[in-house]
């Protein structure tokens, strides 16, 4: 009896102040979407803004639907094979009891939920930044539904949900390096692959359009990833998840500083697009190891991540594929930088007490890790070129040559970002009884 006292007492119970913690984070990783697209909007062509928003935007919509409908389910029902998970409970968010907590935390099942949604709804957001100017949005949107139906899910069960075979190896990723930023930047790889060059690609100068947004975007996804990281602890009770917050700010502001050194020793001129570019490296890169690591390693990360992601978004120009907005460079690489520095900063100290070479611990977890991201990255990149190229030669992936010249928001949306047809004031003005001349149509430069 005494025993059965001593379980009841030890059994989690809801916590208010953590439910209440997790629906703030989880709101915060919605806002990172949004961010995302103002980040991808600002650094494209004038004639593609909109189109690159609602590349982003849609997502909200679509992966929303699928993770009620199985999403979750095939993500962290129970385990089958070590490769998917499936609880009919789950199956549209059903019999699920308003007070059932997820597993032994002590938050509600539904916010566990809620939050692990805004992480599938990132991650296809984030590949779109490799397409732009050139993908039917029709297309784009049936790439999402197959994208995480056949990757997303199941790579979140095999990072993530218990028997997952990357769980059991002991693959740490407390955010989402593996599971979201390799597995978008193998996507993106994958997909421009398929897909090919924009017309003009290192012909036709592709600046962009508003590095304002870009920096607007960049400052929602750092603030975002407050919540996408601290949160993915569950909860405040023993400080990692405060440990993962100091980290998430330090890899950052030493990445947006590594990238700027690069980029004045090897360009001579700091950037704000580099700026921005080097806080997102810095980002995906603590994203897994900022539960494993001191601020002394996040530093380390950060700004090895800057240096190296600075280096990598040039090698499109050296092979030759189009990832239009380095997402290839930035997140791939990214991701794979701090997943594997796990195996060298981890301190036994944070998340677990596994500890990394200058530690003491030896190479044992660095080849989890290896496993992990090379296992991830193969999947994906494979998968993802397979569903782009069923659906190339099927409905068509690409807009025509003339749409894409003409542009894309245009052709696909019939909108432009910015009318300045009423701006200005006397002669400047067209009179609304006028017609309006061809070419006075094309006063902005795309």
């Amino acid at each position: 009896m005494a025993q059965a006292i001593t379980l009841a007492a030890d059994a989690p119970t809801l916590s208010a102040a953590n439910t209440g913690f997790m629906l703030i984070c989880s709101a915060l990783v919605m806002l990172m979407t949004p961010g995302l697209a103002f980040f991808y909007g600002g650094m494209v062509r004038v004639k593609s803004t909109l189109n690159m928003l609602m590349m982003s935007f849609i997502s909200l919509g679509i992966v929303t639907i699928l993770w009620v409908l199985y999403g979750f389910s095939v993500a962290f029902g129970d385990d089958k094979g070590s490769l998917v998970g499936w609880n009919s409970d789950w199956v549209g968010l059903s019999n699920i009891g308003l007070t059932e907590l997820w597993g032994g935390t002590t938050i509600p099942l539904f916010v566990f939920a809620a939050f692990q949604l805004m992480f599938a709804i990132l991650t296809p957001a984030l590949i779109s930044g490799a397409l732009a100017d050139r993908v039917k949005f029709s297309a784009w949107a049936l790439f999402i539904t197959l994208w995480v139906s056949v990757v997303y899910f199941p790579v979140a069960h095999w990072v993530w949900g218990e028997g997952g075979w990357a769980f059991d190896l002991g693959v740490i990723d407390f955010a989402g390096g593996t599971a979201v930023h390799i597995n978008a930047g193998a996507a993106a790889l994958g997909v421009i692959l398929v897909i090919g060059k924009r017309i003009g690609f290192k012909k036709d100068p592709m600046r962009p359009h508003s590095l304002p947004l870009v920096m607007l975007g960049a400052g929602l996804l750092w603030f975002g990833w407050f919540g996408f990281n601290a949160g993915s602890w569950l909860g405040n009770d023993d400080g990692v998840g405060a440990l993962m917050f100091v980290n998430t700010q330090v890899a950052t502001g030493a990445a947006v500083l590594g990238w700027l050194a690069y980029e004045k020793i090897r360009h001579g001129a700091f950037t704000t697009l580099g700026a921005a570019s080097g806080a997102v490296s810095g980002l995906v890169a603590i994203t897994p190891a900022g539960g494993a690591v001191s601020p002394l390693g996040a530093i380390a990360i950060g700004v090895i991540a800057g240096v190296l992601c600075a280096m990598a978004v040039g090698l499109k120009y050296k092979f030759g594929y189009d990832d239009s907005l380095d997402v290839v460079g930035v997140h791939l690489v990214g991701g794979i930088i701090g997943s594997l520095l796990i195996g060298f900063f981890a301190t036994g100290k944070g998340q677990s007490d596994v500890e990394g070479l200058f530690y003491g611990g030896g190479l044992d977890q660095f080849w989890k890790q290896c496993a992990g991201v090379f296992g991830v990255l193969a999947y994906s990149l494979i998968a993802s070129a397979v569903l782009a190229l069923l659906i190339h030669k099927t409905i068509g992936m690409r807009v025509s040559e003339d749409e894409e010249v003409a542009g894309i928001d245009q052709a696909e949306h019939a909108e432009t970002a910015y009318d300045f047809s009423g701006a200005g004031g006397g002669a400047a003005r067209t009179p609304a009884s006028s017609p309006v001349a061809p070419a006075e149509s094309k006063k902005v430069d795309a």
